[in-house]
């Protein structure tokens, strides 16, 4: 993909996650507003406000143009754009190219017209980018299910359902937050060790899980599975998760039906979703799957490869009394994955089960290496259950999460000169509630 150059200056910057390839889509509200939250696309350190450019009549593509697309653009989430289906996302893409290029005058040559739709990012504050009717994890990481198979003793680490489908379960969509938002400690039932009877306390072994996430563009009816080849016709695009975990809530729970409690109380997303067309450069071929048979309905059609992306991970925490510190704990790739995204939405529909747009689908945790332990993907397998500690660069020790440790992944793709990223998925630990008296 050749390079292209854009007018707006922080867009050139070399470590620039919002470059003129990747042009993502969020939900803002400016502080000098009503309060009222509308589409946003970013490039660089300018935000763009998609409905005042439709009001200004920059989109005059079909679908855009017409009174469904601008409605679409003046709505307070994505949903109603992405419902509009891959056409209408392409032709966004494309007229936003065209007018932030650097060759192309309209806005470059308007400083009315670019005061009227581009902002500063102290000006607007990112929201849910899309309203979550539904949530699903699925478990896709062969090395994270083998680390955890093996740390909890199973031989082989891995349970044969494993490499025939992509585990998943059904999360909580209530409680998916955007970036920024703190995350409060959760209380439960905890067995303390040698105890026979569990005792209700805070969570002691908080985690992070690494993950990304896909958002429904178009669903499907009811009774209408979703082939692989089609999938990601389905899907508007990708952003950064972390799957907030209570481990010790969670060890006793989760027999029989998996984990509740512990998974239900914070999932975090990044405020950007990079759509597919942006990511397209980046594909790559997806790693063999070895492990098991694989069903026709998770394969695609003769000579189609699976196809993935190569999209570099990192975590990173700071502490609340050196916050400026961040130490980078664990760096990772999505090209570990064993599960394609197109395997994952053909899974979760094969029964014609109907996905709906708006719709958050994660991966499950992303760990590189089981040989190297700065590519996991969470605590519990950095620390091995608990049972090693770790330095942060403050001179701080840590085994999992304490109150007041800040959590920042972060995203990004380059290759040929072109860059795209993600931008930051944050959150900040806060103690739990005091315990109610009786």
């Amino acid at each position: 993909m050749a390079s292209m150059s854009s007018f707006v200056g922080s867009a050139q910057d070399l470590h620039q996650d919002f470059t003129i390839h990747n042009l993502p889509l969020g939900i803002g509200e400016t502080w000098a507003g009503d309060g009222k939250r509308t589409v946003f696309s970013r490039i660089g350190d300018t935000v763009v406000n998609l409905d005042a450019l439709a009001s200004g009549g920059f989109l005059s593509g079909p679908i855009l143009s017409s009174d469904v697309g601008r409605s679409a653009l003046r709505s307070n989430s994505l949903n109603e754009f992405a419902d509009l289906g891959p056409n209408a996302w392409f032709e966004l893409r494309q007229t936003l190219q065209r007018l932030l290029s650097s060759e192309e005058g309209v806005l470059r040559d308007d400083k009315a017209a670019r005061e009227k739709v581009f902002y500063g990012l102290d000006d607007v504050v990112m929201r849910c980018p899309m309203e979550v009717g539904d949530y699903t994890d699925f478990y896709s990481s062969k090395e994270h299910a083998s680390n955890v198979g093996a740390m909890f003793g199973r031989d082989p680490p891995l349970m044969h359902n494993w490499g025939c489908l992509p585990v998943g379960y059904h999360g909580r969509a209530s409680s998916v937050v955007v970036s920024g938002t703190p995350v409060r400690r959760p209380r439960g039932l905890v067995l303390p060790k040698g105890a026979t009877d569990p005792v209700y306390k805070e969570c002691g072994v908080l985690d992070y899980e690494l993950e990304m996430g896909f958002f429904v563009g178009q669903g499907n009816d009811l009774g209408c599975p979703i082939p692989c080849d089609d999938a990601r016709k389905h899907i508007l695009g990708l952003v950064l998760v972390n799957d907030w975990s209570a481990r010790d809530i969670q060890k006793f729970e989760y027999v029989p039906l998996g984990p509740f409690t512990a998974k239900n109380f914070a999932t975090t997303v990044s405020p950007w979703i990079v759509t597919l067309d942006a990511l397209e450069p980046f594909e790559m071929e997806a790693p063999e799957q070895t492990l098991a048979p694989v069903s026709s309905y998770l394969c695609h059609s003769a000579g189609r490869p699976r196809q993935t992306y190569d999209i570099d991970l990192e975590v990173s925490i700071s502490t609340s009394q050196n916050p400026e510190t961040k130490t980078v704990a664990t760096r990772s790739n999505f090209k570990h994955l064993y599960w394609t995204i197109d395997q994952m939405l053909a899974h979760h529909t094969v029964t014609g089960c109907n996905a709906r747009t708006g719709d958050l689908i994660a991966t499950g945790t992303i760990t590189g290496s089981r040989e190297d332990p700065m590519s996991y993907g969470s605590l519990l397998e950095k620390s091995w259950g608990g049972t090693r500690n770790f330095m942060l660069d403050c001179g701080a020790e840590r085994t999992y999460l304490l109150d007041g440790d800040r959590v920042t992944m972060r995203g990004r793709c380059e290759r040929g000169g072109v860059r795209v990223g993600f931008g930051e998925c944050t959150g900040v630990v806060l103690p739990a509630n005091p315990e109610a008296s009786n």
